[in-house]
């Protein structure tokens, strides 16, 4: 790792004074994503704000801005940068990205020192940072998953460079993926939206499509986020999906931090998004390569009112999540139709989603079980899920009849003998004690430093196990965990639905 040289050399440098040890984060990408060097590095930004677009908004609230190496993404994330005012005292910045290299369920604010660059120490805002992980059971402080994520790391130099007054930050990584836990996120960080604080959120667009195919992914991913729709967005990201671009892999890998911010703005009048610049990586005049890029945009996030507050509206108690018996039969026609046509010609279905309920449009995680005269023949599931539920089955119908490795594949003579039960798991509910969660009623999801297991609710029945028995096998066998590591591990539960074509036979 590079020396990190605690200079201001003309930038926001800060020095943390405090005799308090604290565990400081160290740069991760120093000298592989920018430079190491302090002087090398505040000449190449500076010369960025130079190149990038000039200011074109004002009373600018957030930001979003690419994370790649600066050679490739650098005047774009400048062009973003450039709408701050940087003679503004903000009381916080919040940095927001989701990880690239760890996954984890909810998200995580850095709280166990300050954050340090090239160009000096950047304090973090600790006490907020611990009223955020009281306040929402979502937000946690493991510090592991920021050690070596980038996408927030990037964002700090630009930010010494540009602001002229002493400043402090609140890093949150998402490890979350699902809408869901981006709206519980959102109200968590809503009432902080306001002309005191600033909001960086990091994201590239389109990875690795042709140079044209990114232009289209991008422009409609863009329009999208301008839109301020987080429904929008959710649908266009589905879309982009499902088009089969040749190398596509994501069309904005922090889709769940944009999201986030839709999420927070979404039902607020007076706020506009703004498109600042758009780039992509074969753009780069030294390192372009037009066969496989990335994508990068500058947006701003703007106000009306030079003093804005978000006007908090106390939510109604949302409703259970519940699956009508139509749904069920809906969802169990799938599964059929599925497992049938894909051990028949190796092919999904076309299933056309348009009559069914809102319930079965829903992200939500599935598990799908086959049975041959009575006894398991394949089960495979998806806890966390970002497509509709429907969508989920099909896919777990075609890895539950192909992918499962205790067996082998599905033949087509054993169709006429396979049954198909479907369990769909309800919304994670934190708890903070063994005493919320009931034995053959819970699932139970456990969570401690990256590390997740989960069992559904039927394995109690299954194996006869008491409760700690049950938490004791999910640590250590699903987890990797020790037999008492639930004991230190953030637990939730949840219910699974469970019903099967056995079931309508019956009636």
């Amino acid at each position: 790792m590079a020396l990190i040289l605690m200079v201001t050399t003309g930038c926001s440098g800060q020095e943390n004074n405090s005799e308090e040890k604290l565990l400081n984060r160290k740069p991760a990408v120093a000298g592989k994503f920018y430079s190491s060097n302090p002087a090398e590095l505040k000449n190449t930004i500076e010369s960025y704000f130079k190149s990038g677009e000039t200011k074109k908004v004002k009373n600018v609230l957030a930001i979003l801005a690419p994370h790649a190496g600066y050679v490739f993404s650098g005047q774009v994330a400048a062009s973003a940068f450039n709408q701050i005012d940087e003679n503004k005292n903000y009381e916080n910045i919040f940095l927001i990205g989701s990880s690239h290299t760890t996954s984890f369920s909810g998200a995580s604010v850095y709280n166990h020192g300050h954050w340090e660059s090239p160009l000096g120490t950047v304090e973090v805002n600790r006490e907020l940072g611990e009223k955020l992980t009281k306040d929402c059971e979502l937000i946690h402080a493991y510090s592991d998953v920021h050690r070596f994520e980038h996408s927030l790391e990037v964002m700090l130099p630009f930010l010494q460079c540009k602001l002229k007054n002493k400043f402090q930050i609140v890093p949150i990584i998402l490890g979350s993926q699902t809408n869901d836990d981006t709206k519980k996120l959102a109200e968590a960080l809503k009432p902080y939206l306001n002309s005191n604080n600033l909001f960086v959120i990091s994201t590239d667009m389109s990875h690795y499509p042709k140079y044209e195919d990114a232009l289209n992914v991008d422009n409609l991913t863009t329009e999208a986020i301008l839109s301020g729709s987080p429904e929008n967005l959710a649908d266009v990201l589905y879309d982009n999906s499902k088009k089969k671009i040749n190398n596509l892999s994501t069309s904005l890998c922090g889709w769940t931090s944009v999201l986030t911010l839709l999420h927070i703005t979404s039902d607020v009048q007076e706020l506009s998004y703004t498109k600042i610049q758009y780039q992509n990586s074969g753009d780069a005049k030294e390192y372009g390569d037009k066969e496989r890029v990335v994508g990068y945009v500058a947006i701003a996030l703007s106000s009306k009112n030079e003093n804005f507050k978000p006007v908090i509206v106390e939510k109604k108690q949302e409703q259970e999540f519940e699956i009508t018996e139509q749904d069920k039969k809906n969802l169990l026609f799938v599964a059929r139709k599925t497992v049938d046509e894909y051990i028949k010609t190796g092919k999904e279905p076309k299933i056309d989603p348009k009559h069914f309920s809102d319930n079965i449009k829903t992200s939500c995680g599935a598990f799908v079980t086959l049975h041959k005269k009575g006894n398991l023949r394949g089960c495979i599931g998806r806890f966390i899920a970002t497509e509709p539920l429907w969508e989920i089955v099909v896919q777990m119908a075609v890895a539950a009849a192909t992918q499962d490795y205790r067996f082998p594949k599905v033949t087509k003579d054993e169709l006429e003998n396979i049954d198909i039960e479907i369990s769909v798991l309800t919304p994670l509910k934190k708890i903070k004690n063994i005493d919320g969660f009931e034995l053959g009623k819970h699932g139970i999801y456990i969570s401690k430093g990256g590390k997740t297991g989960t069992f559904l609710p039927q394995v109690a029945k299954e194996t006869k196990w008491n409760k700690e028995e049950f938490l004791g096998h999910c640590a250590r066998d699903k987890a990797g965990l020790a037999w008492d590591g639930w004991k230190e591990a953030d637990l939730f539960t949840y219910e699974a639905i469970v019903f099967g074509e056995k079931d309508f036979e019956k009636k």
